[in-house]
């Protein structure tokens, strides 16, 4: 749908250019860059045309108040334009999990031990990771392993990298509200040194709500693998190798004077930034589902259960699908009488 409506504009408004080879590569090439950006994919060849994300009414993008997730947490935490915050609060900060034991018995508990050496039982735990995680440990994080479908599931998902390089100005350069998106002619891209290929990898850039005098560079697949393993100091002056180029000499961009970036693929705790419908999807029409299904005793009760938007069956890849995910899992440990 995408590709048709811009074979439409382009024959309304500059017909010359669908004659144009060159242009067409180059173009192609954008288009591969952008979608792939978008699902955080490594190439829009691994991705199903047959996705089964569906979008939510309102507007997709919105900016509460100035702070963005800190109020979501505060609702989350109860604590939104002064609540009470919650009842019981027990948040254990900076202790990774390294296993998780859970017994079938109908009178087993769940027992979570942590890096340094602690334990903690419960009735039931709700495993958050993301599939990342679980892709690299699940089959020691686990005892006992787990299941053929879950672990099915766990290799079949995909999930991808995506990155956001933000830069901080002293002033506002560019012409406010805009985004840009860029078109590289095919020599210049040979034309960069192998260490820099990454830049002309980098989809576009947009001007973050509620966030003055800033910048946002987006990049996903293995060249945002290869940003992680770079400098804040190359990586902004890359950057700013890019911006000065498609700008022209007519525009004048001052040195940032702060870097902030995402490094969601080396980090130990995610190892991803979101998971996509790749190529194999219509082969594992339920993988998600199977990936969210609870594990349970012999009496039938759940004991393991999994949340996070790898298990969204529909709204995978995004903030609201995994907070659904986990009032789904809550809800299956409440009381009837609560849930009502």
């Amino acid at each position: 749908m995408v590709i048709i409506r811009i074979h439409h504009y382009l024959e309304q408004k500059y017909p010359s250019l669908l004659s144009d080879r060159d242009f067409i590569d180059e173009f192609q090439n954008f288009l591969d860059l952008y979608i792939s950006d978008y699902e955080a994919a490594y190439s829009w060849n691994d991705m199903s045309s047959n996705c089964q994300f569906r979008n939510v009414e309102g507007h997709p993008y919105m900016s509460w108040h100035r702070y963005g997730y800190r109020t979501f947490f505060e609702i989350l935490l109860n604590k939104y334009n002064n609540g009470p915050g919650l009842p019981t609060l027990d948040i254990k900060l900076s202790t990774e999990v390294t296993r998780v034991a859970w017994s079938r018995a109908a009178d087993g508990n769940v027992t979570v031990t942590t890096a340094d050496g602690a334990t903690y039982t419960a009735d039931n735990v709700i495993v958050t990771v993301s599939l990342g995680v679980l892709k690299e440990t699940h089959e020691t994080l686990f005892s006992p392993q787990l299941n053929g479908e879950k672990r099915t599931a766990i290799e079949k998902i995909s999930i991808g990298v995506k990155h956001k390089i933000v830069l901080l100005f002293p002033h506002v350069w560019w012409p406010e509200g805009q985004e840009f998106d860029f078109i590289w002619n095919r020599e210049d891209i040979k034309n960069l040194a192998d260490d820099e290929k990454w830049i002309s990898n980098i989809s576009q850039i947009t001007t973050p709500m509620g966030a003055s005098n800033t910048v946002t560079f987006w990049i996903s697949g293995r060249p945002a693998i290869l940003v992680e393993s770079l400098s804040d100091d190359q990586v902004e002056q890359k950057c700013l190798q890019l911006l000065r180029k498609f700008m022209g000499r007519n525009v004048t961009i001052p040195e940032p004077t702060a870097i902030v970036r995402s490094s969601w693929h080396s980090n130990p705790f995610t190892r991803g930034s979101y998971t996509y419908d790749n190529v194999l999807a219509p082969q594992y029409p339920t993988a998600r589902e199977d990936l969210g299904a609870p594990l349970t005793d012999s009496s039938g009760r759940p004991r393991v259960l999994f949340a996070g938007e790898a298990t969204s069956p529909n709204h995978f890849g995004t903030v609201h699908g995994a907070s659904e995910t986990g009032y789904r899992e809550a809800l299956k440990l409440l009381p009837k009488s609560e849930k009502e």
